[in-house]
């Protein structure tokens, strides 16, 4: 979509919008309603949160509904609106991922760097156990967590600081990003497996954990991480 057509001249007043749309019987309200989201959904570059949706349908609008409709028409579309780091997002469909590939391959540059094991165990990590120090990360594998292994995190925008820990020194702890959950596709933190439902099923435990070969770091001071 031609950007040209939404974008204003500078220090000129975006226009009244008519979100409540009373002159339309409620079938074309409704639709009006449906069209609008759908466009702010899809011009947007992240996930759209329902606070901004709101600005442009009418106080007795549903918008859980409105995003329902919308689903059922996309049903047999190759591309889909899903819930994702607190708002919604088009996004291609899985089946069609290696047709897309096939036509566009992985440009250089572009794209998320595939995480490798030691990285992937340690974001794990950090998004079950959240906020946690390096320093805990390092007691939990029986290893030094280095400060590149935790830049290689921070660099794809999947973890942030936390607040500082109580502890001596007060270290900086580490949680997930918004960009972590829209990634991975989850809507909250609350749709990761449960930890414990893993364990028993056998799927996952600290001893697998553990046993994933987190390389070793430069020795540091835990309250002086300059990776912040």
């Amino acid at each position: 979509m031609s950007q040209a057509s939404v974008r204003r001249k500078p220090n000129e007043q975006p226009a009244l919008l008519d979100t409540e749309l009373e002159h339309l019987p409620p079938e074309l309200r409704w639709r009006e309603w449906m069209g609008r989201v759908e466009a702010v959904i899809f011009a947007a570059s992240e996930p759209v949160p329902r606070e901004v949706l709101a600005r442009v349908v009418g106080r007795s609008c549903n918008l859980d509904l409105v995003i329902d409709d919308i689903r059922a028409e996309l049903a047999g579309r190759p591309y889909e609106l899903v819930a994702v780091a607190g708002g919604w997002q088009h996004r291609t469909k899985k089946a069609f991922g290696d047709a897309i590939h096939a036509a566009f391959g992985t440009p250089a540059g572009e794209g998320a760097k595939e995480l490798s094991q030691s990285e992937a165990l340690v974001l794990m990590c950090i998004a079950y156990f959240q906020p946690i120090t390096r320093g805990e990360l390092s007691s939990f594998f029986g290893k030094e967590v280095s400060r590149d292994l935790i830049g290689v995190l921070r660099a794809q925008d999947l973890i942030a600081s936390g607040p500082r820990s109580p502890q001596p020194g007060a270290p900086y702890t580490y949680v997930t990003t918004k960009n972590f959950l829209s990634q991975f596709g989850l809507d909250t933190l609350r749709q990761l497996p449960d930890f414990e439902a893993l364990e028993d099923a056998g799927l996952l435990s600290k001893d697998k954990l553990l046993a994933g070969g987190i390389p070793a770091g430069l020795p540091s001071g835990e309250g002086e991480d300059p990776v912040r």
